[in-house]
């Protein structure tokens, strides 16, 4: 016990003194320190996806992993490289955002021009306790693909659809699942659901194939292939939306009581579209799933809404951007009852460039949703508000989003430019889609007070 309450008091010096730091930087005539300038920065910013189960390459903990590369941080910091934050911080402010003042900035580059000087380590929390911090727990269990998926390399986007079967020895609550993407760089995105059979229906949850390939097979068959009906023909209860992931997306827990439902214990991972990225040479994937249980039952389980490509509301005018055009496109819905956002997610493909979403109520009142000035398809977040965000029956959501199809924009997947549109809801990268995803419970009162953070 004593040594749990060492450790946690180290963490609590350092979580002090990264506020403290954050208003008491050096002079010009003193030195730039790790431990008391450095480290608070880089383990609030960059450790959450630098450390042994993040997403980045590399760790970035303790104080030799970050100095040997502090020219670099300095770098990629200085030109807003990194840390990845699309959203505009002087627009809205979210959970968890990852953004540096140019103070903070200023700081790096100083540190890495003096030589990175290590300052009063001693004080510092151990670097295995700061993975423990990072680290979501241990999951309560891992549901892996039965094989790995074959992506060919013929620079071609590759759209599956799986089915991963999972048993559970008895009626489990879940409060979260995790999407590990197995291949960062191909995986684009993944919406998942989970179909529950009643063991008397459903007697092998093996039969049928583990995946088709969704643009080789009839949209009519593909639920007979993978055996997702039950043994009668008829179709299993389906609870949608249990797991996505796009992009750059960082996992993280609703607050008690928000998500979360109950499942049997006969189960399967529906995966209606996985979407892997055009690849030049062959690469294998092999994705799995973290689960989490919960130990109460959900009281208020979470629901969303789409708007734009797909969506509740469509695209005006309809999304065709002709070669070396930069086009502006809207999404306007009424929402029909009161709701609380937990979360949103904007989406464009390779040619959009900015996404500006907000919502005016029946008062005329405005609700800023978010800006992102620069977008970039490689960091698509789900993004959660500070605190729970109510949208009020009859409130009006707007969203604008400018596409740029000249040859002066790098991510243009041809060049020369050539027309780019959405295609009867194509998801391919080199055709474009223009959504705002929004994640949801019906409101009550007091939900304005519940921290997402």
């Amino acid at each position: 016990m004593l040594h749990k309450l060492k450790y946690l008091t180290a963490f609590l010096v350092i979580v002090i003194a990264a506020c403290q730091n954050t208003a008491q930087l050096p002079s010009a005539n003193e030195p730039v320190l790790f431990a008391e300038h450095i480290a608070p920065i880089i383990y609030e910013n960059c450790s959450k996806c630098h450390n042994q189960d993040g997403a980045a390459p590399f760790s970035l903990i303790s104080y030799d992993d970050i100095a040997s590369k502090a020219k670099l941080i300095a770098y990629v910091t200085a030109n807003r490289l990194m840390p990845p934050w699309p959203a505009d911080p002087t627009y809205t402010h979210f959970a968890n955002e990852t953004y540096l003042t140019d103070e903070q900035i200023q700081l790096i580059k100083r540190w890495a021009e003096e030589g990175s000087l290590p300052g009063d380590t001693a004080a510092l929390v151990q670097p295995e306790i700061l993975e423990k911090k990072w680290s979501n727990g241990a999951p309560d269990l891992i549901v892996r693909m039965p094989k790995p998926i074959k992506v060919p390399g013929n620079n071609t986007d590759l759209f599956m659809v799986l089915k991963i079967p999972f048993e559970l020895p008895q009626d489990t609550i879940i409060r979260a699942i995790e999407f590990v993407p197995g291949n960062k760089r191909l995986v684009h995105h993944v919406n998942t659901h989970i179909i529950q059979f009643n063991a008397s229906k459903k007697k092998n949850l093996q039969a049928g194939k583990f995946m088709v390939n969704q643009d080789q097979t009839k949209s009519t068959s593909i639920h007979k292939e993978l055996g997702l009906l039950n043994d009668d023909g008829t179709y299993a209860p389906m609870t949608p939306s249990v797991s996505n992931y796009l992009p750059g997306a960082q996992f993280s827990f609703y607050p008690d009581e928000i998500g979360g439902f109950r499942v049997g214990k006969k189960n399967a991972f529906y995966l209606n579209d996985m979407h892997f990225g055009p690849s030049p040479v062959d690469e294998i994937d092999s994705s799995y799933y973290k689960i989490y249980y919960g130990v109460k039952e959900p009281k208020r389980p979470v629901a969303e809404f789409q708007i734009g490509t797909l969506g509740l509301a469509p695209v005006e005018p309809t999304l065709v951007v002709p070669a070396n055009e930069m086009k502006t496109f809207h999404i306007k819905f009424t929402v029909p009852n009161d709701i609380s956002i937990v979360n949103l997610v904007p989406h464009m493909h390779l040619i959009g460039k900015r996404f500006w979403a907000y919502a005016i109520k029946p008062s005329g009142d405005t609700i800023r949703l978010i800006r992102i000035n620069n977008w970039d398809f490689r960091w698509q977040y789900f993004y959660m508000p500070k605190k729970m965000l109510k949208i009020p029956r009859g409130s009006t959501i707007f969203v604008e989003g400018d596409f740029d199809n000249r040859a002066s924009n790098p991510n243009n997947p041809f060049n020369p430019p050539k027309l780019i549109a959405e295609r009867e809801g194509s998801m391919k990268t080199t055709d474009e889609m223009f959504q705002l995803i929004i994640t949801y419970v019906p409101y009550q009162k007091g939900d304005e007070l519940i921290v997402l953070e």
